[in-house]
């Protein structure tokens, strides 16, 4: 939202290209750390799914195990994500990577309890709000008009293909070497993200001048939230990004899911799981370099049902291959968080954006553990393809109420006049930039 005018920014209209977005010689750090811990975390996925699916035998023990992956922003993932603003931001990512590594090496060793294996998930991905909030502010710094919706584009792809590759091949390892073994491997990824952040990254000042007091915390995200809930546009969009709660439950329940089939279960369980994201790279790499910035934001509706409808037809018990290629749709579908991403960058004033852009992502995963948890429970009582099926249609429902609302509220990002076009990347008045610092913070990871 621009301050001066009140209105909404629209999306640049020149769409940037990935060689400029790889000139970038921070953002190939960035994406390079990125990188590793995408593999890393796909691989422990796999690990954890395997190891405590083979140890309890309960569909409803693995989706919680699962969903400990998503669940922790509920307790404390909009409060966190406030650090990345009171610290210098490479130092925050750091930190978290180097916490992170010790962490998943504890959670490799063979005598772990389960209780305790629950509590360190639960660590992990707690610290991952911190360090996804800096990662995410940094990006605006490092690139700037389209070249940041093509910089989101490469790390969804990035992340999308990293899950498929690191699903598929996750099994085989996990079959070769343990899960165990794979959780080790997991801890080294995370050492080496941070390595290449402390190298390469420029070194920056803390966002707010050093201040720290704990009070500021609460009050960022009481803030944020009166932010994104008070503007309908802001509210739509989350909304949006919020309804992958629905189609990411058949991930949580590839496990038991995978059990169903004849046939090795982590091959069968890392194939299952490495759909979706196959889908969603073809998807995004469709939408962000054959689809007009204005355009994405008006097939956006249609594709949110996409990645939802498929998932009904798992109600007919098909066949594994089949059960690949529906889900591999309902990925082409989840594209449409590219152009959710992008508004939501364009809608949320420069200085708000890093305690909005928290909130939302802490949203998002929150959804998502408590969507698999359900899934979970509801699986042990009729069954994972019944599940999935019954997500899909209440998906595809609430995608449905969201696109219909959408269409009369898109108009106040396609409507703009001329002169406001291409600037969302404008420098903020100087009223803004006198608050808490005012620096631009958004991020690449609101949409998943």
């Amino acid at each position: 939202m621009d301050r001066q005018t009140g209105r909404h920014r629209r999306p640049p209209e020149r769409q940037a290209t990935y060689r400029e977005v790889f000139a970038v010689g921070e953002f190939r750090a960035l994406w390079a750390a990125q990188t590793f811990s995408y593999i890393g975390d796909q691989l422990a996925q796999v690990a954890l799914a395997v190891l405590v699916y083979h140890r309890t035998g309960s569909p409803l023990l693995t989706a919680v195990a699962y969903a400990l992956t998503y669940l922790p922003p509920i307790v404390g993932g909009p409060l966190l994500a406030g650090l990345a603003d009171m610290f210098p931001r490479r130092t925050v990512m750091v930190v978290c990577d180097i916490v992170r590594a010790a962490l998943v090496a504890l959670m490799a060793l063979q005598v772990m309890p389960f209780p305790l294996l629950c509590l360190l998930v639960f660590s992990t991905v707690l610290l991952g709000a911190p360090f996804t909030a800096a990662r995410a502010a940094l990006l605006p710094d490092i690139l700037d008009g389209d070249r940041y919706v093509a910089g989101s584009a490469i790390n969804n792809i990035t992340h999308q293909t990293t899950q498929m590759l690191g699903f598929l091949g996750g099994g085989a390892l996990v079959a070769l070497v343990g899960p165990h073994g794979a959780l080790a491997l997991d801890a080294v990824t995370f050492a080496v993200s941070g390595l290449i952040l402390m190298v390469w990254l420029q070194p920056r000042p803390a966002p707010r001048g050093g201040r720290r007091e704990p009070l500021a915390l609460w009050r960022n995200t009481r803030d944020g939230a009166r932010l994104v809930f008070g503007d309908p546009v802001l509210r739509s969009l989350v909304l949006f990004a919020w309804l992958c709660a629905f189609y990411v439950i058949p991930e949580g329940l590839a496990a038991p899911y995978a059990a169903t089939y004849p046939g090795s279960t982590a091959v069968t369980v890392g194939l299952l799981m490495s759909a979706m994201p196959t889908g969603m790279v073809v998807g995004v790499f469709v939408f962000s370099r054959f689809v007009r910035p204005f355009d994405r934001l008006r097939a956006m509706g249609w594709l949110s049902m996409l990645a939802c409808a498929p998932l009904i037809g798992s109600v007919l018990h098909p066949p594994l291959w089949a059960v690949v290629v529906l889900w591999a749709l309902s990925g082409v579908g989840s594209a449409y968080q590219l152009a959710a991403n992008a508004a939501f960058v364009a809608a949320v004033p420069p200085a708000d954006r890093g305690q909005a852009f928290g909130l939302a992502q802490s949203g998002i995963l929150a959804g998502q553990g408590l969507g698999i948890l359900v899934g979970g429970l509801a699986a042990e009582l009729v069954g994972p393809q019944t599940v999935v099926a019954l997500a899909g249609v209440a998906g595809l429902s609430a995608a449905t109420l969201l696109t219909m609302l959408w269409t009369p509220v898109r108009g106040d990002l396609l409507d703009e006049p001329p002169g406001l076009a291409g600037v969302p990347d404008a420098p903020a008045p100087p009223e803004a930039a006198g608050r808490e610092g005012g620096d631009g913070r958004d991020t690449d990871a609101v949409p998943v």
